[in-house]
């Protein structure tokens, strides 16, 4: 399974995450290129090399209209009103203010796969919500500082569009350092974590240390909300790439998001607990059913979420036709994984569905002890599934090395399994 591990022991900021993940890629500068040739308004997005506590990293910066806006340092300790925080008693600022439909305009011009666009505005929509509960007003009066907003945008269409490339099957992120103190913002001084990263934050684990400083912005706190499969420590895995994203202030402490990408790995304990479960009836982990209905996708779309649903790790996806109201025909689509998986699945169904409500069954499920054998044939090697328990053997030839092996000799498949059986 394809892992992406995310390291937030210095919180996390839209900027830093652009700069980790970028590192992951073959050629990031080609991607810089890419950014910049996406015609967001007035940015440019700068790559330059950098270096905490002696570990070399990246450093993503954004210019809007050619300067880096001051206010919004990529440190963790900007004022809050410059990343894209609800300002409306700031009726005396000279620049003007985007809603939330300016910015769904902008992000609907950019040349960029519609699922990518899809992802900013949601991670768009966890800030705007975080904003309207914080300061009491409707989301649809919730206003973004214009240079604040052009940085944002950018931050986060960055983040979208490398997580969409890097493509990961799982993310898991750790447990996030939010730092401790104060921060002043346009409403005056407000305690660490500031109010609308602690509420886009909640239920997810959290904690400070010794450093002062608001280490996990809104934007960071937003996209790793929107991504994460799962907060924890980091799963057993091979890693195959590593990205340190610095950000700009000096600490003790190296002051960077670093990822890992890799393959995750079943420990020995795992391993030998599923063969354990493949023998004995009810000791497999419980199997969840999540189950959606829905009536406004093709035939086309279904099987294409069904696939990348059933790459992901899920047991089983399998539909059925049924009819829903208004005497509408409809699909119902089903999806069989363990509790470990049951998040991710709900993340994906949501994802690749138009559904806006799953069901979820929890269930036991009591299987054959199965392994896969190789036999020497006159055809050459084939595979066989061989499953045994509960008093029965049953042996199947792998459907791929039966349909080659048939193309080839110009024969049917029950040709083929015969001429195997009685040789």
């Amino acid at each position: 399974m394809k892992t992406l591990y995310i390291d937030c022991g210095m919180g996390a900021a839209g900027d830093m995450l652009t700069a980790a993940l970028i590192e992951l890629l073959p050629d990031p500068d080609e991607f810089v290129e890419k950014l910049n040739g996406l015609g967001i308004p007035g940015v440019k997005i700068v790559k330059e090399s950098s270096v905490k506590c002696g570990i070399t990293g990246t450093h993503m910066s954004v210019l809007v209209d050619g300067e880096e806006e001051s206010e919004h340092m990529h440190e963790h300790e900007h004022s809050h009103d410059h990343e894209h925080h609800h300002e409306h008693e700031e009726h005396h600022h000279h620049h003007h203010h985007s809603g939330m439909d300016e910015i769904q305009h902008i992000i609907s011009d950019l040349k960029i796969p519609t699922m990518v666009k899809l992802d900013i505005l949601a991670v768009y929509k966890l800030i705007a919500e975080a904003e309207s509960h914080v300061h009491g007003v409707p989301v649809d009066q919730i206003h973004f500082h214009e240079v604040g907003t052009m940085d944002a945008i950018a931050d986060i269409t960055a983040v979208c569009l490398l997580m969409d490339e890097i493509d990961p099957d799982e993310v898991v992120v750790s447990p996030v350092h939010v730092g401790s103190g104060q921060v002043k913002c346009a409403h005056g001084i407000l305690p660490v974590p500031a109010p609308a990263t602690a509420y886009i934050l909640k239920d997810i684990p959290i904690y400070s240390r010794d450093i002062k400083g608001e280490l996990c912005t809104p934007t960071g706190a937003a996209l790793l909300k929107h991504y994460a499969t799962r907060f924890g420590d980091m799963p057993v895995m091979k890693t195959t790439a590593i990205g340190y994203g610095m950000g700009k202030k000096d600490f003790e402490v190296a002051n960077c998001v670093r990822v890992m990408l890799g393959d995750k790995v079943k420990t020995a304990p795992e391993i030998s607990g599923a063969a354990t479960a493949n023998t004995t009836a009810g000791s497999e982990p419980k199997i969840f059913e999540l189950s959606c209905n829905v009536d406004d996708m093709t035939a086309e779309d279904i099987a294409f979420a069904c696939e990348r649903i059933l790459e992901q790790g899920a047991r089983e996806v399998y539909t059925i036709p049924i009819g829903m109201k208004k005497s509408r025909p409809g699909t119902l689509i089903r999806v069989m994984c363990t509790q470990d998986d049951k998040e991710k699945m709900v993340n994906l169904i949501f994802k690749y569905t138009t559904t806006i409500g799953i069901r979820e069954i929890e269930t036991n499920r009591y299987v054959l002890e199965r392994t896969i054998e190789t036999v020497d044939t006159k055809f050459g090697q084939v595979r066989r599934k061989v499953s045994s328990g509960y008093g029965v053997r049953r042996v199947k030839y792998e459907y791929d090395d039966i349909a080659r092996i048939a193309k080839e000799k110009n024969l049917t498949l029950d040709e083929v399994r015969k001429h195997i059986d009685n040789a």
